[in-house]
């Protein structure tokens, strides 16, 4: 009987593919940047399943050149709106996605960026890299206090709850604005639940954790960056559309908000000549939040498991439709 074939456009997570491997017959992108569309399309039109990466442009041209082969695609992310959900549900291939793993992760790196973008540790950085360090003044590196700061939470989701866990040993006062209440949460953490406005307005750390979708795309532009105090500080571990990169960057140039950090940008990779990267108030670091090794792995294990599962007729751990 012959196996089924399975595409894996990166060669990311060797656990992953081994896993793989030992059930069907697995051929693996050799690139590190993504298989270009005329690849996809061909791999969608004789394979069975193909394990995607979240930069990976899944369209409905892609999806209807395996409406007869494709059974599944496993993203080795959790948003998915690369790919296109509907076009896959009306021919009948399963998405699959890895949630429930990169949460602590991405609320470590969430405190990073906050504690970096406060305490100037990467201008710091930058100013001992180049020789700039002559003598020992503390006046151009004097930064802000995260400890008993006001911090809100747009998007109260698994992420946003774990960075609230983490803001208690910093005595801070949270606020969150969620399409939803969550008034368990409010009670656990003495959370204040306010409107999007006002959040931008009170508090010092503004920290963005909601999916990708046509309600946030832009959420975050120059109305709300005015919004924000000059002493306060954006934060996106999100995805890079959700703020509009234009209107940030006048907002830092014009002294509107005291600086921002950044995990994500829209381009990705941002370009070099962009003028937010030679922003002196800005922390910009390249899409790592869920970049530690054991998240990374376990991600791809899981969209394995999602893969085998699926080819084998067991239950889907994690289906998106």
């Amino acid at each position: 009987m012959t196996k089924p074939k399975i595409f894996v456009t990166r060669a990311r997570v060797p656990e992953a593919i081994e896993l793989l491997k030992s059930q069907f017959t697995v051929e693996v992108w050799p690139e590190t940047t993504p298989p270009p569309k005329h690849i996809l399309l061909e791999k969608a039109s004789i394979c069975d399943a193909i394990m995607s990466e979240a930069d990976d442009q899944i369209d409905e041209d892609v999806l209807e050149s395996g409406k007869s082969t494709l059974k599944v695609i496993s993203t080795r992310a959790v948003g998915f709106n690369n790919i296109d959900v509907g076009a896959a549900t009306s021919r009948g291939i399963i998405i699959t996605n890895t949630p429930g793993i990169l949460a602590e992760s991405c609320a470590d790196m969430t405190f990073a960026l906050i504690l970096s973008i406060a305490r100037k540790v990467a201008f710091g950085d930058r100013e001992v890299r180049a020789g700039r360090w002559t003598v020992f003044d503390q006046t151009p590196y004097l930064g802000t206090d995260v400890y008993g700061k006001k911090l809100g939470i747009v998007g109260l989701g698994d992420i946003g709850e774990k960075v609230v866990k983490r803001s208690i040993g910093f005595e801070m006062e949270v606020f969150y604005h969620s399409r939803t209440a969550k008034p368990e949460a409010e009670e656990k953490y003495r959370l204040h639940r306010v409107d999007l406005d006002n959040l931008l307005s009170i508090c010092d750390y503004v920290s963005i954790h909601v999916p990708l979708n046509v309600d946030t795309e832009n959420m975050i532009g120059d109305r709300e960056l005015r919004l924000m105090q000059k002493t306060s500080f954006l934060i996106n571990t999100s995805r890079g559309p959700t703020v509009d990169l234009d209107a940030l960057t006048s907002a830092l140039n014009e002294g509107r908000i005291a600086g921002a950090a950044i995990d994500v940008t829209h381009p990705e990779p941002i370009p070099f000549n962009h003028p937010l990267v030679n922003s002196e108030n800005i922390v910009i670091t390249p899409h790592i939040a869920s970049a530690s090794k054991a998240t990374f792995t376990a991600m791809g294990v899981a969209a394995a498991k999602n893969i085998i599962a699926t080819l084998n007729h067991d239950p889907i751990p994690s289906p998106v439709n």
